[in-house]
């Protein structure tokens, strides 16, 4: 098995492309060991010391690692336990892990910012080893939060004013401004 590594913009974070699909559908961000139980890959990347972050895409896996570490150090054990991980047959997520919820009867505004963020905005993101979800609207206020890479990236700030707000306004008029939960 080959797994491709990408840098990304944030320099404490790195993508691991295992040349397979990852999550069928949906993404999983998994800040801390504790929350890991959902994922058996994710609690093999906790047990590696120095990994604060997993985030599963459909295709890749960002990981997250300690200020303190290198990547040439962790690297290395990241790569191993995704190879064991895929190579042991074991699901990437538990039996017992939520799935993402659809959307039934929703404000046509907020219908179009989600599909607008899912077809336009999550693709760019994911490029990066990241995503970006859709938390509410209110009073011409979209309320979105940043995972895997893009959580806690330098230029974060600016994707998110120059690109996303920019582009939401353009495409739904009622969008005054796109704020980070």
């Amino acid at each position: 098995m080959f797994i491709q590594t990408e840098e990304t913009p944030n320099p404490a974070t790195m993508k691991f492309l295992p040349g397979r699909e990852v999550l069928g559908e949906g993404t999983l961000d998994i800040v801390s060991a504790e929350g890991a139980s959902q994922s058996p890959l994710a609690q093999s990347l906790f047990g590696i010391d120095g990994v604060r972050g997993v985030f599963l895409g459909k295709d890749f896996i960002t990981v997250a690692k300690d200020e303190s570490k290198s990547w040439a150090t962790m690297k290395p054990p990241v790569l191993t336990a995704i190879m064991e991980h895929f190579s042991s047959g074991k699901p990437v997520l538990a039996k017992d892990a939520a799935a993402p919820v659809a959307q039934e009867n929703e404000n046509p505004v907020v219908a179009k910012i989600r599909d607008l963020l899912d077809h336009r905005v999550r693709p760019a993101v994911a490029q990066d080893g990241g995503d970006i979800t859709f938390q509410r609207y209110e009073d011409g206020v979209v309320y979105v939060t940043l995972k895997g890479s893009c959580a806690g990236c330098p230029s974060s700030t600016m994707t998110l004013k120059a690109g996303v707000e920019n582009m939401l306004r353009h495409f739904v008029p009622e969008v005054r401004e796109v704020r980070q939960v």
